[in-house]
């Protein structure tokens, strides 16, 4: 077994999200400008990423950034929403980091069958069944904290943003694979680059503007 162990890395990780989550999550409270703030700092940095990753591929670049600008504009949407706009981004949140903690620990516990194993060989089923059941809880408490929706209704909700994330990493793992590196950047001690953080929340946060677009305001707390 490697050093450290199948948790081997857990520490340098633990202390990034331990500086940078309470960051992101003051912005998303306070709103303008702070979140304004933190999505244009992070813009360049995706685009610059995503250029790295689609070296010699024009079509898949513009692609790319259609799809990074496209999760930052559906975040400060969301966020500005008169309805329920702080309550529905600490809930992606909130279900974004289940669905990693849960995937973690539970597919490094259980192991078992891969998910992907010519993109991710990391992932397994067992990780994402258990990302499904951390978000599901995770999305039924959170609406029960803010007095907000049906909480089997959340629940439900929560299980299917732990897939689409993990969609999302999936995605931003094959753009790493096809490029020949390991990490989209070196920006964030034990997490890479920003996209190797933020991968699984682009695609929910894209599904969520989307599904809120189609379904109303009050999505998704009705």
């Amino acid at each position: 077994m490697p050093r450290g162990g199948r948790f081997a890395g857990l520490l340098v990780r633990a202390l990034s999200a331990l500086v940078l989550g309470p960051l992101l999550l003051a912005a998303v409270w306070y709103g303008f400008p702070w979140i304004d703030l933190i999505a244009a700092l992070a813009a360049p940095v995706m685009i610059f990423e995503w250029t790295r990753l689609t070296r010699g591929a024009p079509v898949l670049r513009l692609l790319a950034w259609t799809y990074g600008l496209a999760a930052l504009v559906a975040l400060l949407w969301l966020r500005h929403q008169p309805s329920f706009g702080r309550e529905t981004i600490l809930w992606v949140l909130v279900c974004i980091w289940a669905t990693d903690i849960g995937a973690y620990f539970v597919g490094r516990t259980a192991g078992g069958a891969k998910l992907a194993p010519r993109i991710s060989p990391g992932k397994t089923w067992s990780g994402l069944i258990g990302g499904m059941a951390w978000a599901a809880v995770a999305s039924a408490a959170t609406g029960y904290a803010f007095g907000l929706g049906e909480t089997l209704h959340l629940a439900i909700a929560g299980a299917a943003l732990a897939v689409i994330g993990q969609a999302g990493d999936l995605l931003e793992s094959a753009a790493k694979r096809r490029a020949g590196v390991k990490d989209s950047g070196r920006l964030i001690p034990g997490h890479g680059g920003l996209l190797d953080r933020i991968d699984g929340l682009m695609a929910v946060l894209v599904a969520v503007a989307a599904a809120r677009l189609v379904l109303g305001d009050s999505w998704p707390w009705a």
